[in-house]
């Protein structure tokens, strides 16, 4: 029997596993995500897409294909400062780079934390909770929540200032200031684009798994996703569910933050 989600809510759920209901409440700050299929890809058109001299592939995320992501935890947030330094006073861990003498910058507490690396956010995962990033599959799913086929989480209706923070010239947006998304999650859209696990193929959509793609096993680049504070309104792409970037995993951009994943239990049924 496949699963289904029962009921979802922010901090807990009950759901149907193999005809059996169980209660796994989420961790505090954290959102389930119901498994299942969805359609992961790009199903609106670009003015750009078939210009021959344009570098960015806009191609990268096709073809479009139904696939299966099994149920997982999501921050509901992007990790914040606050957050971070906790992570930082109890581990040593180096401080981003723009903190003042390795001070957090005050009146920032409730800011993503930026000028983090993959590997700062991966450390901080594990450290908190043995927690991961989530994989370029499960990010989609989470964004995307019920709009399958549409450019944002809530249909293809361009970006408000209600919806994201992006445009702006300096970050200036605490986490959550803006509407949530179907699943509950604070700026899955814009912000600070959001380190995934996924190493960046052009063509990984052509070849990947139909169920739970955990990205190529090299590369040169790592997956962002989500957009930032930064993006202007002529390139309002890159705030979509569906778009694809990828940056030097040791890249620290006041523009790139992350949010913590955690898989779903796995229950053994009992035996007899």
């Amino acid at each position: 029997m496949s699963f289904r989600a029962f009921t979802v809510s922010y901090r807990g759920l009950v759901l149907g596993l193999l005809g059996v209901a169980w209660a796994f409440p989420a961790e505090p700050g954290m959102v389930f995500i119901p498994g299942g299929e969805y359609a992961r890809g790009r199903a609106h058109e670009h003015s750009d897409t078939n210009l021959p001299y344009y570098p960015n592939p806009l191609r990268d995320d096709r073809p479009i294909k139904k696939i299966h992501i099994d149920p997982f935890y999501l921050d509901e947030a992007e990790v914040t400062n606050e957050r971070y330094v906790v992570f930082l006073k109890a581990t040593g861990h180096r401080r981003p780079y723009h903190w003042v003498k390795g001070q957090l910058p005050a009146g920032k507490e409730k800011f993503p934390v930026v000028n983090v690396s993959w590997d700062d956010a991966v450390e901080f995962c594990a450290w908190d909770g043995k927690k991961r990033l989530p994989t370029e599959a499960e990010w989609e799913r989470a964004c995307r929540g019920i709009a399958e086929g549409k450019k944002y989480p809530w249909g293809d209706r361009e970006p408000t200032a209600k919806d994201a923070q992006f445009g702006a010239q300096n970050p200036d947006a605490v986490c959550g200031d803006r509407n949530r998304n179907y699943f509950g999650l604070c700026d899955m859209i814009g912000n600070v684009w959001e380190w995934t696990s996924d190493w960046y193929a052009q063509k990984y959509y052509e070849v990947a798994p139909d169920r739970n793609p955990q990205g190529p096993s090299e590369g040169m680049y790592r997956v962002v996703r989500g957009g930032s504070w930064f993006d202007q309104s002529g390139s309002l792409m890159f705030l979509t569910c569906s778009y694809r970037s990828w940056t030097r995993p040791g890249e620290r951009s006041e523009t790139i933050g992350f949010r913590c994943a955690k898989s779903f239990p796995v229950v053994e049924p009992a035996r007899k």
